[in-house]
């Protein structure tokens, strides 16, 4: 059912229009069309309603699932990254500092943008 054929007071007034033009012995079949519009249209917006959740919910363990895979991929790379300098150069210190502090910003920016998008859609 599309947003046009939702119920208004147009239908309201078209239905009170049919029932003087047919009389009180169409009544019952009157009533029985607008309750099943209506409940046509409450089941469209509540369906509607329970997919938006959904995806809302989906979309918020799926940031947390690729947070967390980002963070052990992170340790998996910096493991590497802090021994081979330390151990090919007498002062591999600030090239591992930097390299860490990459690693940090790249996962402070996937948590923010993750983050963000849960913030706007809720």
């Amino acid at each position: 059912m599309t947003h046009e054929q939702d119920l208004g007071h147009g239908d309201i007034e078209a239905a009170l229009a049919t029932r003087r033009e047919l009389g009180a012995r169409y009544d019952a079949e009157l009533v029985d069309g607008f309750a099943e519009r209506i409940e046509r249209t409450v089941e469209r917006r509540v369906s509607e309603q329970v997919a938006l959740q959904q995806r809302r919910t989906s979309d918020d363990s799926g940031g947390r699932v690729r947070q967390f895979a980002l963070g052990v991929i992170s340790l998996g790379v910096g493991v590497p990254v802090t021994i081979v300098p330390m151990v090919a150069t007498d002062n591999g210190l600030p090239a591992v500092m930097v390299a860490w502090l990459g690693i940090v910003g790249v996962n402070a920016a996937h948590a923010a943008a993750v983050n963000g998008t849960r913030r706007r859609d809720h």
